[in-house]
């Protein structure tokens, strides 16, 4: 195919990875976002969503030139409305053009008015001084006849320059160094950069501050490739383009949130096993954004909320599973989500070819890797995601979701995941999610250890664990997490938001995890043991940070 020369503001057909070519418009990108090194390629804002990438100049096609060739090829619902939305950017374009038009055709018609005025009026005054010129040739000597042709000619310039001064100068055409100072780069681009489509909001320009008041939902996806790859991340609110030296590529695809009602609810029906502290905000944030959501709890009093909210019952896993499209299950631990998928009435029973199982639960690769097994063989689909957060980043539709397995089923979750997350991040095979969220977990674990070994330290040293908290809020160590554990300790309040059983079982298969790769974990096995203390203090059912009365009792 011969080279097409492309330009800013240009709608386009754009490659992303393994979506289908999706019309788009060739934009700034934000000024703290640089360039990809290696081949051209130009910044795209995709219509119909929120998505936007560096795309390579080779898979990139003009909107108008292919259009009827991607519309035959393309026939999603969601590919319609995008077609659509450049259909009506396009339709309210002509219309700002023509008005545009307009306005300039009567400009340009006011200013030849004008200049046929300046015009007119420069002929009266040459013929006037052409009289007086003559009368003075009859009354005065050749001496005079000179001193009257060199003010006939000053009176016959002056109102004429007086009279492109007056009107021509200020409505016309401006100077070229005025031109130059006072119209923008591009009009068109101007109104794309702050002007709304239908479902569909362009990034603020380059000129304005990035808002950062609405949570964002990013999106990314994790594959092997052989080549050092290019990291896209997202923009809207902090927008950076990095390379890795990784061999995975980290792709933004996708930008919305439950906070700005923007998701476009998938026709899919979902089910949704486990409503525990984490499963009772996603189930709500999927039901807010207008999914079709059927629901089972083991103890199914837990359902009644959500009913009322518009969720149907499922009596059991099997029944949710083969009725609904993908069944998404939240529980415990190992053995609870071996039970609900190969138990009497579980999720085994009800799979049948294309049915889709996603497991949330944060279990060990060993486990997850066992239930992607028996899901498959009998023709199902398989993703595992679980969860990183709390109660009330549940509750606030903010978790960070980590996804492994089934790359298709994962593309199919978006809207789901876009509901209940902030932040999706997919990691390839089965398994590499579970121990990215074991190790997560890990870290956090015995960082609330520290925490509660920092602040019983202070007091009985005498020192006030309030300052120490001032202090550490000013820190580097500043963050939401660190306030909210330590003002959970100073007013004794203990509720679970992340229940302390759980973190004691994450280190717990964090350390198994690095004995069968002969890795050392000692910093997680010392706070494993005080979190087993706290336990044995019937703290289990607590929050996390009530691992503090290990250390006061």
């Amino acid at each position: 195919m011969a080279a097409v020369s492309l330009r800013l503001g240009d709608l386009v057909w754009g490659k992303l990875g393994r979506y289908p070519p999706w019309p788009g418009k060739i934009v700034n990108p934000p000024k703290d976002l640089k360039k990809p090194r290696g081949k051209k390629c130009f910044f795209v804002k995709f219509f119909g969503t929120e998505d936007h990438a560096w795309i390579k100049v080779e898979q990139l096609k003009p909107y108008h030139l292919h259009k009827e060739e991607m519309i035959k090829i393309n026939k999603g619902k969601r590919f319609q409305q995008a077609v659509d939305a450049v259909e009506e950017f396009l339709r309210k374009t002509k219309g700002k053009d023509q008005a545009s038009s307009h306005n300039s055709n009567e400009e340009k018609n006011r200013r030849n008015s004008s200049e046929e005025r300046g015009k007119q009026s420069a002929g009266e005054e040459k013929r006037k001084a052409s009289l007086s010129e003559g009368k003075l040739k009859k009354g005065t000597g050749e001496g005079k006849k000179r001193v009257s042709s060199v003010s006939s000619e000053r009176g016959s310039k002056s109102p004429l320059k007086r009279a492109q001064d007056q009107s021509p100068r200020k409505r016309g055409r401006p100077p070229k160094d005025e031109k130059d100072l006072t119209i923008p780069e591009s009009s068109t681009v101007k109104r794309v950069m702050t002007g709304t489509v239908a479902g569909f909001k362009w990034p603020p320009s380059v000129s304005e501050p990035v808002k950062d008041s609405d949570p964002h939902f990013h999106h990314f996806l994790l594959s092997q490739t052989e080549k050092p790859a290019v990291c896209y991340q997202a923009i809207t609110k902090k927008l950076k383009v990095c390379e890795e030296e990784t061999g995975s590529t980290s792709i933004q695809a996708a930008d919305s949130t439950a906070v700005n009602g923007s998701i476009t609810p998938t026709d899919k029906k979902i089910g949704f096993l486990g409503l525990g502290l984490m499963g009772s905000g996603i189930v709500s944030n999927l039901l807010k954004m207008g999914h079709t959501v059927t629901v089972w709890n083991r103890t199914a009093e837990k359902c009644d909320l959500f009913i009322q909210e518009g969720a149907r019952l499922g009596r059991t896993p099997a029944e949710v599973v083969s009725t609904c499209d993908i069944t998404f299950a939240c529980v415990s631990d190992p053995k609870a989500a071996k039970d609900l998928v190969l138990g009497p009435s579980g999720v085994l029973q009800g799979i049948r070819p294309g049915k889709c199982y996603v497991d949330m639960s944060t279990v060990d690769a060993d486990t997850v890797t066992e239930l992607a097994q028996v899901i498959v063989s009998r023709g199902g689909r398989f993703l595992e995601a679980p969860v990183s957060g709390n109660q009330q980043l549940s509750n606030d539709g903010m978790l960070v979701i980590l996804a492994a397995g089934d790359r298709g089923l994962y593309e199919d979750c978006s809207s789901c995941f876009q509901a209940m997350g902030k932040t999706s991040f997919f990691l390839g095979e089965v398994g590499n999610a579970a121990k990215m969220m074991l190790i997560v977990n890990m870290v956090q674990g015995s960082f609330m250890a520290t925490i509660a070994e920092g602040l019983t330290l202070a007091q009985v040293t005498g020192q006030s664990q309030q300052t120490l908290l001032d202090i550490l809020n000013q820190g580097q160590l500043a963050s939401i997490f660190l306030d909210q554990k330590c003002q959970n300790i100073l007013q004794g309040n203990f509720k679970p938001d992340f229940y302390l059983k759980y973190i004691q079982k994450d280190l717990r298969l964090a350390i198994a995890l690095g004995d069968s790769v002969n890795h050392p974990t000692p910093m997680a096995a010392a706070a494993n043991e005080v979190y087993k203390r706290a336990k044995a203090l019937d703290q289990s059912d607590n929050d996390m940070s009530a691992v503090y009365r290990a250390y006061i009792h």
